[in-house]
Order: structure tokens, then sequence, then C-alpha cells
């Protein structure tokens, strides 16, 4: 595994395991496949009712927790329910700390929230906290409001929306950029596309590996899920091949400024000619 360094100094791994939508029938057998394919940075969260599964894989791994990176995200808004969520997550998961702990969305009550996330930052319950779906103007609120940076901003990010204006803002503020849906969920338009078909073909990779290697090297941590084991596998096996400058602007030219769900529309203001 490969690491990316966040501003608190926590090491991250460049590629993580997503749970988003996996039931948590099937969440603890699905993270067990990713956890002995590799992964060793697994994402939950509140919303997605499966963090009692993702610990119960963890434990049963046997794998040493230092070893393993883990998110959650808040489904709270306010000091009060968010200080209190985080205790029950952690209670859920059967987990001392998270790796990180971000907030889900922006709700209109963020400071308060992200104020809820410092002290548990402080007390030792999370390593590191930061923000999802939270625009660049969103961002500096928090940054102007709070003693500690956000060490991440997870947004929607793939072949055709890419978010460099987003990429570069956050990079100005050292606040690693995070890629949802980095293969589409699956639509398609990863895997059908010639030009990642074509560069794949030169390494004897496939198109949604070439994209996710393509993330690694721009400094973009991607978090892809699958629940087919074969594919959990293949996501990960991105470590033996590097793109050359033209094949990194290859892709970037498949950038269409085009949202995959069409939430949060706050996003598309980031966007520029």
């Amino acid at each position: 595994m490969e690491y990316f360094e966040l501003n608190n100094g926590v090491k991250i791994p460049v590629i993580g395991y997503g749970t988003y939508l996996t039931s948590p029938r099937m969440t603890e057998k699905s993270v067990s496949t990713a956890l002995e394919a590799g992964y060793r940075l697994i994402d939950t969260a509140q919303n997605y009712g499966n963090e009692h599964e993702v610990g119960a894989a963890i434990k049963k791994s046997g794998i040493n927790r230092s070893e393993i990176f883990v998110t959650s995200k808040t489904q709270t808004s306010g000091y009060r329910s968010t200080k209190a969520g985080i205790d029950a997550s952690l209670d859920a998961a059967g987990l001392d700390y998270f790796d990180l702990m971000i907030i889900h969305w922006p709700n209109g009550n963020d400071l308060e929230t992200y104020h809820a996330l410092e002290d548990a930052y402080q007390e030792g319950k999370l390593r590191a906290i930061g923000l999802s779906n939270f625009n660049h103007l969103q961002v500096q609120e928090i940054i102007k409001n709070s003693q500690i940076m956000p060490a991440i901003d997870q947004i929607e990010t793939h072949l055709r929306w890419q978010q460099w204006g987003m990429h570069e803002f956050l990079a100005q503020n050292n606040i690693l950029h995070e890629a949802w849906a980095p293969l589409e969920e699956g639509s398609g338009s990863v895997i059908g596309n010639e030009t990642l078909k074509q560069i794949g073909a030169k390494y004897g990779k496939s198109a949604a590996q070439v994209m996710l290697r393509f993330y690694v090297q721009e400094h973009i941590l991607a978090i892809p899920k699958s629940l087919n084991p074969q594919h959990v596998k293949d996501d990960i096996d991105i470590f033996d091949f590097n793109l050359t400058e033209d094949e990194l602007k290859m892709i970037k030219a498949e950038d269409q400024k085009s949202s995959e769900s069409g939430w949060p529309t706050s996003m598309m203001m980031e966007e520029k000619d």
C-alpha cells in the first residue's frame, strides 16, 4: 500500500474501500474480502447503517487495528447531537477511535457540528477530521471559524467530473481531495471509455484500473466499491504501472463537468471555463 500524508501528519492509504448502499447483511463479508485483498482504508457512515458490521469485519480480520484506517461520517446537526453521534458510532463499530470523521454534507449548522468534531479530535476519539460535499465557500467558512484545519473534503469526482477547480483550492489549503463515485457507480462511463481502454491495453490493465491509477498520480484519494470479489481485487491492483504525462492529459481531456448524481448542486459553482 502507498500513503498520502494529511495536514496533521497522519498517513492515509491512497485508495480505500467504500460501503455506500451496502446492506448490513452484506457489509461484514464485503469488508472482509476487501481487507484480504489488501485494502487498509474502509469508508462507512452513520447514514449507511453498517458501522457495526465494518467493525466486526475489522476485528475478525486479525489485522492490527493500527494498520486499518476507518472513516465515518456524521448524520447529525449541531454540537450536542454530533458529540453523542460520535460516541454512538464508536460503540456501534466496537472501536476506540475513528481515523477520520467528516461532516457528511452541509446542514446549516456546520460550525457547531465541526466544533464537536474538533473536541472529539482533542479527546483522542478521532485521528483526523474533515468535510464532505462542501464547496470552496463552505470550506472557507469552516477554516475561518475553527482551530483545526479540515484534513479532507470528500466530493463527487470521476472521469466526467474531475473537479479541477475544487482540487486546486483544496491543494492550496493543504486539504486532501477525496473522490466518491470514482468509477461513476458502475454506470459504464468508465469501463466503456475508449481512451481508458486504449491506455489500459498498453499496460494490461482495465479501464477502471487506469482511472484509479490516475487518481493516485493526481493526489486524489479514491474509494471504489464493489460486491464482486474479483473486482475488489482488481481495483487495488494498480501499483505496478505508472501513467505518462501525455496519458494523464488524455484522461483530463475526458472531463465534461457533468455530475453523475446531480447532487449537491452547490458544488457546480466550483466549475470554471
